[in-house]
């Protein structure tokens, strides 16, 4: 069994990295869960996961002419396998984002769930391939009417591509927000999975290299992200096809 998830959301600073930790522990009750950084240029994982200082990432294993392993780059971190993403311009320009494919099919064997934090925006291959890969995406807006308009063309293109929506987790709330969980209820293709409240824990996990649910795990924050997590009904599949099928994805040529 193990099925992949895009966090993804349509611009940048929606706390996408601190949902895809809070998911991933949450989800690591009940799963093997394998996270990984797929924001090869602007990558941030490694810092909230205390993995600052490794030295080997994704952007070793997206260079072809390294020798370096899968499980060279794989870090067991608060019950999950995390792959980081280095941080220098010379990694991101050297990586070919389509390596990306045999690194998530060879993860694939050993994992329940695969999260992949994508990138912000669709701008180039490496940006939407982590949509392409998945079956389903978790699309993190902010809790405003362009954030719904942003995260709905991320949907339209995951659709595109024939990967499902997982549902909506609405961040950083701060009020009411009734009227404009009614209008993603209407458009998007998935539930809202939770209305996480806007803290500054989150901050303060994030400085301790810590994903939240570890740094503060009574918070309601935290609560809110294990509310999602148990909203998601990880789906049943073959491994080796799922492998097969990560092999053989289409990287896009035209965005």
């Amino acid at each position: 069994m193990v099925e992949a998830f895009a966090v993804a959301s349509g611009k940048g600073g929606t706390g996408k990295t601190t949902s895809t930790l809070a998911l991933g522990m949450a989800l690591a009750a009940e799963h093997d869960v394998t996270v990984i950084d797929a924001d090869t240029g602007m990558a941030n994982l490694l810092f909230h996961a205390g993995l600052a200082d490794v030295e080997v990432t994704l952007h070793d294993l997206l260079v072809a002419e390294t020798a370096t392993s899968v499980a060279d780059a794989t870090y067991d971190r608060f019950g999950m396998s995390v792959v980081p993403c280095g941080t220098s311009l010379a990694g991101f320009d050297r990586a070919d984002p389509g390596r990306l494919r045999d690194v998530v099919a060879e993860l694939a064997a050993d994992a329940d769930v695969i999260l992949l934090d994508s990138p912000a925006a669709l701008g180039s291959k490496s940006a939407v391939l982590p949509v392409v890969l998945a079956d389903r995406v978790i699309i993190v807006v902010q809790p405003t009417i362009p954030a719904l308009s942003d995260g709905l063309k991320v949907q339209e293109y995951a659709r595109s591509y024939g990967t499902g929506t997982a549902g909506v987790l609405f961040n950083k709330v701060r009020e009411d927000i009734d009227r404009i969980a009614e209008q993603a209820d209407r458009h998007f293709g998935g539930p809202t999975l939770a209305r996480i409240p806007a803290a500054d824990v989150v901050r303060s996990a994030r400085q301790a290299g810590e994903p939240l649910l570890s740094h503060a795990p009574d918070s309601p924050a935290a609560s809110a992200f294990r509310r999602a997590a148990s909203s998601i009904t990880v789906r049943e599949g073959g491994g080796a096809d799922l492998a097969d099928r990560f092999r053989s994805a289409v990287v896009p040529e035209t965005i």
